[in-house]
């Protein structure tokens, strides 16, 4: 299979899972539990139907957006997802480049493989960094002043992941990082020796933003300890108005669900918030974000920009939202699998996929500006 031969998020996803060991595509892949909430992610956007209009001179298209303060070219960016060169040694910067070439914006993890400040050499354009609430408040500031040092303009603080979701799929291979493998996984791996391979003759992973503080060495302290020992469940509403007062610039928060919890960031000062459910990782039997997404947008969309991500595989999903009153849709899952299967050319197809899908929903909508896009054009099946 060729990258040539891949059209949509379906193609791309089994050109990763050829080409992937499979631990680290079930990693990718799967969510919590029995996966329910992972599942309703996507079917959400197919209990809706667009209603598009005609004979309104579409020759051209605009659909750039402005999200806290950063101009995208088009309404969806490259959400922050950690380990990004477990799955293909460019990682990062092959996601910061694609983001880039298609002026829209990324994001750098707390768990990124390469740091914030290669990232920003890389692509001068918008980014956020992503980063969890740590018990060390020390390093919680830290954080923060050395995204701002390295010129990021907007913080996203990951707030529905105080502990790690039940991956019961890592769990029967046994992935870990650092790696404790069982027999099946370590099977799995013998069997994609281009990857081992790919692995072995690059540099050495690293986790540049905790490297001080999460060591990859034997015995150290893993990922799924990283999430149960390091993170603080007692974060609270308090702490993060002081980060967002500390920051003194556009602050998200990411993994926000609720009307309740929405109005409670908005009235801290948060510059935005984006609904998700982690893409079905942690919660499982949760809401979608999109079913979600009117009510919310209702609430303090006038206040704040509202952005959404979890299950999003085509532009007319992303149409959806944007009519709902997103003001930008998350990618996640989406440019993982592609760059899983080839690096940047990967992460570049699949944009350019997604960036024509949109043009052409658009058109066929009898729009010329995301801005024209209403709950007009929809209709929700009971």
């Amino acid at each position: 299979m060729r990258l040539t031969d891949c059209y949509n998020f379906h193609d791309f996803r089994r050109m990763a899972k050829r080409r992937l060991p499979g631990p680290i595509f079930d990693y990718i892949d799967g969510g919590a539990d029995d996966e329910v909430t992972y599942r309703r992610n996507t079917a959400a956007f197919e209990a809706c139907d667009l209603v598009p209009d005609v004979l309104r001179g579409v020759a051209d298209v605009d659909m750039s957006v402005t999200v806290m303060g950063q101009k995208l070219a088009m309404p969806v960016y490259c959400s922050p997802t950690a380990l990004q060169r477990l799955f293909h040694h460019q990682g990062e910067r092959a996601v910061a480049a694609a983001a880039a070439k298609h002026g829209t914006m990324f994001g750098v993890s707390s768990l990124g493989t390469i740091s914030l400040e290669e990232a920003r050499q890389i692509s001068n354009g918008p980014q956020v960094y992503q980063f969890y609430f740590h018990k060390d408040r020390g390093l919680n500031r830290e954080m923060m002043a050395r995204a701002k040092n390295a010129g990021v303009q907007a913080m996203m603080l990951t707030v529905d992941s105080i502990t790690g979701g039940n991956r019961e799929r890592d769990k029967r291979t046994g992935f870990a990082i650092p790696f404790k493998l069982n027999l099946a996984g370590m099977t799995q791996f013998a069997i994609k020796p281009s990857w081992a391979i790919d692995w072995l003759t690059h540099e050495r992973f690293r986790l540049p933003q905790l490297e001080n503080h999460v060591k990859m060495d034997r015995g150290a302290l893993s990922i799924s300890r990283y999430f149960t020992e390091m993170l603080d469940p007692s974060m609270s509403w308090d702490d993060v108005a002081e980060m967002v007062r500390e920051w003194g610039g556009p602050f998200c928060l990411k993994g926000i669900m609720s009307v309740e919890d929405a109005k409670r960031a908005a009235e801290i000062g948060c510059s935005g918030i984006v609904l998700s459910n982690h893409g079905g990782r942690q919660l499982d039997g949760s809401r979608s974000a999109f079913d979600q997404l009117a009510e919310i947008v209702d609430a303090v969309g006038d206040r704040i920009d509202v952005m959404m991500d979890g299950g999003v595989q085509r532009g007319t999903h992303v149409l959806k939202a944007l009519s709902l009153g997103a003001k930008a849709v998350g990618l996640g899952r989406y440019y993982l699998f592609p760059l899983a299967a080839a690096g940047q050319p990967g992460v570049e197809r699949a944009l350019e996929t997604m960036r024509t899908e949109i043009e052409r929903g658009m058109k066929l909508m009898g729009c010329t500006s995301v801005s024209q896009l209403s709950r007009r054009n929809l209709r929700f099946r009971s």
